[in-house]
């Protein structure tokens, strides 16, 4: 019996996902639990395995765009043929054919390399099966993936490979330094032989992002031979793609704010005592490498209000009021391509300790492009901070189907009256909580009274160590 295998949806906001790669050939036979392709969304890289024994069927391409839910391939049993009426991919080699001489990327299939593994040909590298993880992790240490040995599936290169790789098979960056480069850059100029050090960056402080690397693959083999000179960068003055990301964050906003009745209700927190608590905490665990931040203690509140209030940690579906048995934060974490939002799960019962090390973990993790789809989805609750940037209050976007957001502005000292009659005066800080609601869903005095709980366990921070 034909087995279909479909591009899995990866969390309630996945609209499609690219083919990065096929792991296996057009009719190649395959076990259960062997991997057949990778494919990227607009937050993280996934793999798809196998899940049943027989010959494989391609059905989209490299590059393909294809639906969450879309059919990608069929495993088919032995002398078995394609449901009628299914087209399977093209061959590469026909792929390569149709497409326009002009366009400067590589071929579909490069020819074989020399004998030396890893040579460069006219723009494009020999195939080397490798996940992506190893792929990435390769681009940031300069490693060519033809000088390792895979210890994977059909000799395919993991991450331990990677890992494992003699330092003085790495090459510097030709800066002698570090270079900047996107997660998305990394794996592209990877997969297409290009070496970082040569190509001009159009970033932020001089950051390496995907679009450069397009243009380094367009200019052609010659300049990412020699390396002679940065690669210049084309676009237009002022002029950015809108794409990736970027895209899929604006969209959804527009979405958001088109589909739901948002209000925006703000309120001020004496951070004094919380403040105390962080310095104390930073220093009592700073020999584990833990250390707490504002966010970890506004998102270990929400938690905690989110509990007392569960109508705030709900979402509109099918035209039912679901309110979350769980309580799931997310925190938005800034990169060049846009914003992306990890997951604390549990964060009402998650000892502060734990959840401060997991959120630092996150963080890394999303600024290095190593995201895993169940860091993404399950969000019930949404925290989001510019305060690091001098914002005192402003109106964040929800997160749809969800029922609100709290945004978190910035510290700030500035004398108060401390005692009952008015007379005494003293330095404390102060910061704004911002918090939107989808006024069909929440009115606003349940929406103060939840603000009132996230600002009374802030303002008793002891609160926070509590066990639960």
């Amino acid at each position: 019996m034909a087995f279909a295998v479909v591009l899995p949806k990866m969390g309630m906001t996945m609209v499609e996902g690219t083919i990065t790669e096929w792991f296996v050939s057009d009719g190649d036979p395959v076990a259960e639990g062997d991997p057949l392709f990778s494919f990227e969304t607009e937050k993280v890289d996934y793999e798809v395995t196998a899940e049943a024994a027989g010959n494989v069927r391609l059905l989209q391409a490299v590059d393909a765009v294809v639906e969450a839910g879309g059919l990608c391939a069929y495993i088919l049993a032995e002398g078995e043929e394609l449901p009628e009426g299914v087209v399977p991919a093209p061959a590469p080699a026909a792929a390569a054919q149709s497409a326009p001489a002009s366009a400067g990327a590589a071929p579909s299939a490069p020819a074989p390399a020399p004998a030396s593994a890893g040579a460069t040909t006219a723009g494009a590298t020999t195939a080397v099966k490798a996940s992506p993880v190893a792929k990435r992790l390769a681009a940031e240490r300069g490693i060519d993936l033809a000088t390792i040995a895979g210890s994977g599936p059909g000799g395919r290169i993991l991450k331990e490979d990677v890992e494992a790789a003699p330092a003085a098979v790495a090459a510097a960056p030709a800066s002698g330094g570090r270079v900047k480069a996107s997660p998305v850059a990394k794996r592209l100029a990877a997969e297409h032989g290009i070496e970082l050090a040569t190509v001009a960056p159009s970033g932020p402080e001089g950051r390496i992002v995907k679009e450069d690397v397009e243009r380094a693959i367009a200019a052609g083999p010659l300049a990412v031979q020699t390396g002679a000179a940065p690669i210049s960068a084309a676009p237009l003055e002022g002029s950015i793609p809108y794409r990736g990301i970027r895209r899929i964050v604006g969209e959804r906003m527009l979405e958001s704010l088109q589909g739901m009745a948002q209000l925006t209700l703000t309120m001020e927190v004496d951070m004094t005592d919380a403040v105390r608590l962080r310095r104390d905490l930073v220093s009592a665990w700073e020999d584990e490498g833990i250390r707490v931040t504002y966010t970890d203690l506004v998102i270990k509140a929400a938690g905690l209000a989110l509990r007392d209030h569960p109508r705030v940690n709900a979402a509109l579906a099918d035209e039912t009021v679901a309110v979350q048995p769980e309580v799931h934060v997310g925190f938005a974490v800034a990169l060049d391509e846009g914003l992306i939002v990890p997951v604390i799960r549990n964060a009402d019962t998650k000892p502060l300790k734990q959840l401060a090390a997991e959120s630092a973990d996150l963080a890394g993790k999303a600024r290095e492009g190593g995201l895993t789809p169940d860091d993404l989805t399950g969000g019930t609750f949404n925290v989001t901070s510019l305060g690091m940037f001098g914002v005192d209050a402003f109106t964040p976007i929800i997160n749809p189907p969800q029922a609100a957001i709290l945004g978190v502005g910035r510290l700030a000292d500035r004398p108060a009256f401390t005692s009952d009659n008015g007379t005494e005066v003293e330095r404390r800080s102060f910061l704004m909580l911002s918090m939107t609601i989808d006024h069909r869903l929440l009115d606003g005095a349940p929406a103060a009274e939840f603000v009132q709980s996230v600002k009374r366990y802030l303002e008793h921070p002891y609160l926070l160590l509590t066990p639960v």
